[in-house]
């Protein structure tokens, strides 16, 4: 979902840089166009003759100033004009085009709105400024001074005439009641020089210029804004483009986002009415797909769990029933007894049961805490050898009957320290021993390898060994290999399940294999050291 966002953003963000120089290159030449026009239309208008005084008159008065460089009267022959300039000259529109030092604006003479020249060769009127919004302006301000003074010679100017002058050139024109002697030293000082003064502006304040009339009066022209590419209506747009465009990804994004989840809840809604095999497809692996992933893991541990749940009330059940019934059977029987001896023999057995009772509900409480969600293990520096070496002893004193060994290999010695829970590691030695002695004939080897990095211990023994078919077998609660439910066989097939369930716990493994004896190989295989997670 990020990964998207981000990628909306940075399409977006190119897109919109992209169309914002785009409209900025459209509006700074609609502007260039914009301010260039009145002067143009209105030299335009005068006609070749009078424009040619009129330039005439300008160059005298110093009304073309350094950003302007010069104003003509030109042929066609003179210019280089594609088809769409000619085109759009030819509709009395002016043409500002970008040169090498400056600005060249062209504007076609005697073309009226509808088209169409008044002379037999086609004349323009072209002004070249090397600075457009100043040289314009500057031009536009001697141009409006020398009106004045022509229209001042025959009447006093009012506010009417003003007013048309303001709107033809897009401009604002205010005269100074105190004749500019109010104005700072260095503007009057120009105006008495030159007859006018003109300010270009800075940081995107407009031009402003003060000019003298003949008789006397001082107007203040306020000329248009200047360019600025920062356009606040244009990055409103932008940025509600961007909102709009982050906004339709993110509902694309949380839709599909939805449409998961609604699988994810129809896959709960299955294991809660009992369908505990219900699985969640995975096709990607990002948050959902994680939590996908972690529901099928949740999902298969609850299925295992009421699996062995009810294989253990079965089989619980079922083993509970011997023992149970043997006590029974000697309560019975002493009341029939009439000796001492055989009271005795009958209390023994008794006691043997409910040992054995004991035994098997040890059996089930330790499987239980192992298989069920994972029991609280504190792994501590332990050395496995001193272990092994334990079992080996405690079993030999069992079974004197029998040849119990350890082995160990070169560089045990070293690597014996491993990260254990002492007692359930014992535990699994133990009880493959144990297991051994019950099915060998006479020898049991018990097999240690140690290295920096596990440690494996292999229990084989010389007995009839497990046929391959039921190598996995053997580690499911309960199972046994043969049929037999007297004391004499020894367990209640929980031995070899806690043992695989203790190095899971561990990171480890149990697994069978066939011994070089002719028996079974047992096989435990951990890290030597845990992870600090």
């Amino acid at each position: 979902m990020f990964g998207g966002l981000l990628l909306t953003l940075i399409v977006v963000s190119f897109f919109c840089a992209f169309l914002y120089n785009t409209v900025n290159v459209v509006r700074s030449e609609h502007y260039r166009v914009s301010i260039s026009s009145p002067t143009l239309n209105w030299l335009a208008g005068l006609g070749s003759v009078e424009l040619a005084s009129r330039v005439s008159s300008l160059s005298e008065s110093s009304a073309l100033s350094s950003d302007l460089t010069q104003i003509s009267i030109e042929p066609v022959s003179r210019f280089h004009f594609s088809s769409v300039d000619l085109e759009r000259l030819s509709y009395g529109q002016v043409l500002v085009t970008s040169e090498d030092h400056g600005y060249r604006a062209v504007r076609a003479l005697g073309i009226n709105n509808e088209g169409g020249s008044s002379y037999e060769e086609p004349l323009f009127v072209a002004a070249w400024f090397a600075d457009l919004y100043s040289g314009s302006n500057q031009l536009l301000g001697g141009l409006i001074l020398e009106q004045l003074n022509a229209k001042s010679l025959s009447q006093e100017v009012d506010e009417a005439y003003l007013s048309e002058l303001m709107q033809a050139f897009n401009v604002s024109i205010t005269p100074v009641v105190d004749k500019g002697d109010g104005l700072p030293s260095g503007v009057q000082t120009q105006l008495s020089a030159s007859g006018r003064y003109f300010y270009s502006g800075d940081n995107g304040s407009s031009a402003i210029g003060y000019y003298r009339l003949d008789n006397g009066a001082v107007l203040r022209i306020t000329f248009p804004e200047p360019y600025s590419s920062v356009s606040y209506v244009l990055i409103f747009a932008l940025v509600m483009m961007v909102i709009a465009a982050v906004a339709a990804a993110v509902y694309v994004l949380i839709s599909s986002i939805d449409k998961r989840l609604r699988g994810l809840e129809a896959v709960a809604s299955r294991i809660s009415r009992g369908e505990l095999d219900a699985r969640i497809s995975v096709d990607r692996q990002d948050a959902i797909g994680r939590l996908g992933n972690a529901f099928n893991r949740m999902a298969e541990h609850i299925q295992r769990l009421v699996a062995v749940q009810r294989e253990m009330i079965h089989a619980v059940s079922h083993e509970l029933r011997t023992p149970v019934a043997r006590i029974r059977f000697g309560v019975q029987m002493i009341e029939d007894c009439s000796s001492e001896a055989s009271l005795q023999k009958q209390l023994t057995g008794i006691d043997s049961d409910i040992q054995e009772l004991d035994e098997l509900i040890d059996e089930i409480l330790t499987y239980a805490r192992l298989e069920q969600g994972g029991p609280i293990l504190v792994f501590n520096d332990v050395d496995v050898k001193l272990i092994v070496e334990q079992v080996v002893s405690e079993q030999s004193s069992v079974k004197p009957e029998m040849t119990i060994q350890a082995e160990f290999e070169e560089g045990a010695q070293q690597w014996k320290q491993s990260d254990v829970e002492y007692r359930y590691i014992h535990r699994a030695v133990q009880n493959l021993v144990g297991n051994a002695t019950r099915y060998a004939s006479s020898t049991v080897k018990v097999h240690c390898a140690f290295d920096k990095d596990t440690c494996r211990i292999d229990v084989e023994d010389d007995g009839a060994g497990i046929p391959e078919s039921d190598w996995e077998k053997v580690f499911t609660p309960f199972a046994r290999l043969d049929d037999s439910r007297t004391r004499s066989s020894g367990g209640y097939g929980l031995g070899l399940s806690i043992v695989r369930r203790i190095l899971y716990w561990h990171g480890g493994q149990a697994f069978l294999g066939r011994s070089s004896m002719g028996g079974a190989k047992f096989s435990l295989v951990w890290p030597r050291r845990q992870l600090d997670a």
